[in-house]
């Protein structure tokens, strides 16, 4: 079955330039490469073929493809990252950092990320291009399935979003999610999560209402700790009084 634009698809990839992987959906791989993430979770990721959830490059390759295809696609900076643009350099005084930088040092910026490539005298050169811009990327990749399932099509959108699996239910049309206790205090959800609801009614028409629903069970009560009967000590050898001699 042939791969097509709209299509929910299971796929597995690793991603490199000039021979150093960057990325992989394979364990053993990462752990090869010294990128391995005990917090990430391993394995085909669900993406929707055209939906902008990978590279345009690799996006562009899928399609006609079959299912169970493997292969590898050569992507130019422009349907990669971007290319390297000189006007994303900044300068900025290093009174500015709460401590020196160093290069390589990530930082923050008016809700940009960037990276410090340089340090001269009293300032600081910042990157605040994606640090795989104006590179040509290699993909290897296999197309594991077609997704037809409209839960397991959420599912990959909270994951791709988010990281994480999330319990649903689905009847006549509205999807009900149970979100984790605490998930308002995950900033990755709450910036994901408008984008989530979005594309997840762009892209599955099926449903048509989608209810987030918290829910919280009463916590267990504490068992009293069990402590064992203690022993009385026995007397020490100078405590215990000379036995009495008898006479007749």
């Amino acid at each position: 079955m042939a791969v097509n634009e709209g299509d929910f698809i299971q796929l597995r990839f690793t991603g490199s330039y000039d021979d150093v992987v960057f990325d992989t959906t394979e364990e053993e791989k990462a752990k090869e490469e010294g990128l391995y993430n005990e917090k990430k979770t391993y394995g085909p990721i669900i993406v929707r073929v055209g939906g902008n959830h990978i590279i345009p490059g690799l996006d562009e390759a899928l399609q006609g493809k079959e299912v169970g295809e493997s292969g590898t696609v050569e992507v130019p900076p422009e349907k990669g990252y971007g290319v390297h643009d000189e006007s994303l350099l900044k300068s900025a005084p290093l009174k500015n950092f709460a401590q020196k930088p160093t290069v390589g040092t990530r930082i923050s910026s008016d809700g940009q990320e960037g990276t410090v490539v340089n340090v001269i005298g009293k300032r600081a050169l910042i990157d605040f291009n994606h640090p795989l811009a104006g590179r040509s990327l290699t993909y290897e990749y296999t197309i594991d399935a077609i997704v037809e399932d409209t839960i397991e099509k959420v599912k990959g959108l909270i994951e791709l979003y988010t990281g994480r699996d999330m319990d649903l239910e689905l009847n006549e049309g509205i999807l009900t999610v149970i979100l984790p206790p605490g998930i308002n205090y995950d900033q990755r959800w709450m910036m994901a999560r408008g984008m989530l609801i979005h594309q997840t009614f762009e892209f599955i028409p099926e449903i048509k209402e989608i209810i987030l629903k918290e829910s919280y069970t009463r916590p267990a009560p504490m068992e009293e700790p069990v402590t064992e009967a203690e022993e009385p000590e026995a007397p020490a050898e100078e405590d215990i009084p000379a036995a009495e001699e008898k006479t007749e």
